[in-house]
């Protein structure tokens, strides 16, 4: 245990921390007032400066144009572009494209690779996950109405899809359909597939309103339709009815980008809080800091964080070493843990900057409305805890030969 950082990997933080203090804190501004245009500009102006430092795609193989750090290690750079809403995003590690190309990078063929990959990885386009459905519960994945059947040598489908986020602008999307409905496995059923979002039936309805805010481009979650959507026998993504298997296979180490994203939202929230509560003067001489329940709240965020941190490296680890599924408990674990910690910092932080923490001058508004879906996604915290315990009650059964 402590998950030391890397020798070689302790300048890349260093320098990314500078940059990001330096270049995309200051840009905040601009995502907060929703100048969508001023944003893709200037977001556009630092990928390319991110790319000329040689900190690109920092969770990708090198051969593929990233910086081949280990997911351990990945996780500390995850952790700190997390402290801002555009850092992940002008390092070209943001969901859902991020899990996307590790998707293709294992599992696409060569053709895919070229047509797909490339472009995402150079930063060219942008890519979506279309799974979720509004007419079935989230939590049960393989309960899906999304159907895509063969004519010829093409793929034709149909199907009602929402909370795809990024869909607006787009590039294409990865498509879970159930191409295998008569398979007598329920987690066998479904398949995955490349779908251009140019091609003729795709529709993108609607992005959704959501806590208030439509959003746009990256920060919005999508309505989309397959309206016999026409797509070549070539955008079959791996094996037929492996679609769930790949899906969970990309979830595994998402789970791991997603938490420490919200490490790092929880730390600068905490240093947000500090700030404010040395600063606010309740009256002479007398500060938010020295109320003993301003320095509970900091020492409780204090030693959640660093906890829930432990947590998320060990799973990591376990990733790397044995692969997602031997790391199945740890997964969970940390996917509903996470979020409370993370979700309690930046209450206790805007509780403590009063009026101010309400407005959008500062980030933790936008984050009360944005992360609070971080309970949801991914898989519920419900679905995680009863995932956990089963997974107890089974090895507690085994070790006493039940």
């Amino acid at each position: 245990m402590g998950f030391p950082i890397d020798p070689d990997v302790k300048p890349i933080l260093a320098q990314i921390g500078a940059f990001l203090r330096e270049h995309v804190y200051p840009l905040e501004a601009v995502l907060l007032r929703g100048d969508n245009v001023g944003l893709r500009t200037q977001v556009a102006a630092l990928r390319a400066e991110v790319k000329r430092l040689g900190l690109w795609a920092p969770h990708l193989p090198k051969q593929h144009g990233g910086l081949g750090l280990p997911l351990v290690q990945f996780a500390r750079v995850s952790e700190l572009l997390g402290g801002t809403p555009l850092g992940l995003l002008v390092f070209n590690c943001q969901a859902p494209d991020a899990g996307n190309m590790e998707l293709l990078l294992h599992h696409a063929t060569a053709a895919q690779q070229a047509r797909f990959l490339a472009p995402l990885v150079s930063g060219e386009v942008r890519s979506c996950f279309a799974m979720t459905e509004p007419e079935h519960a989230g939590s049960n994945p393989v309960w899906l109405s999304t159907r895509a059947v063969r004519d010829g040598e093409d793929w034709v489908i149909d199907g009602h899809k929402w909370f795809t986020t990024g869909a607006d602008g787009s590039s294409f999307a990865v498509v879970m359909a159930v191409t295998e409905a008569e398979s007598a496995a329920p987690h066998q059923r479904a398949s995955l597939f490349l779908v251009p979002t140019e091609s003729p039936g795709f529709r993108h309805v609607r992005n959704l309103s959501v806590m208030g805010e439509r959003g746009a481009d990256w920060f919005s979650h999508a309505e989309v339709r397959f309206e016999a959507c026409r797509v070549p026998g070539g955008a079959l993504l791996g094996a037929r009815g492996q679609g769930f298997a790949l899906a969970q296979e990309r979830l595994g180490p998402g789970r791991i980008h997603h938490c420490m994203r919200w490490i790092g939202i929880a730390e600068r929230a905490l240093a947000m809080m500090v700030q404010r509560a040395g600063a606010r003067e309740l009256g002479p001489g007398d500060s938010l800091a020295q109320r003993q329940q301003t320095q509970f709240w900091v020492a409780e965020s204090r030693a959640e964080i660093d906890s829930v941190r432990l947590s998320v490296l060990d799973a990591a680890e376990r990733i790397d070493q044995e692969g997602a599924r031997a790391a199945r408990i740890a997964i969970s674990s940390i996917k509903f843990l996470v979020p409370e910690v993370m979700l309690r910092v930046i209450d206790r932080s805007l509780q403590i900057h009063g009026g101010l923490g309400m407005t959008d001058d500062l980030l933790l508004a936008f984050w009360y409305r944005h992360e609070r879906a971080s309970r949801i996604y991914d898989g519920p915290d419900e679905v995680h805890k009863a995932v956990v315990a089963r997974e107890v009650f089974r090895q507690a059964e085994l070790s006493h030969g039940g």
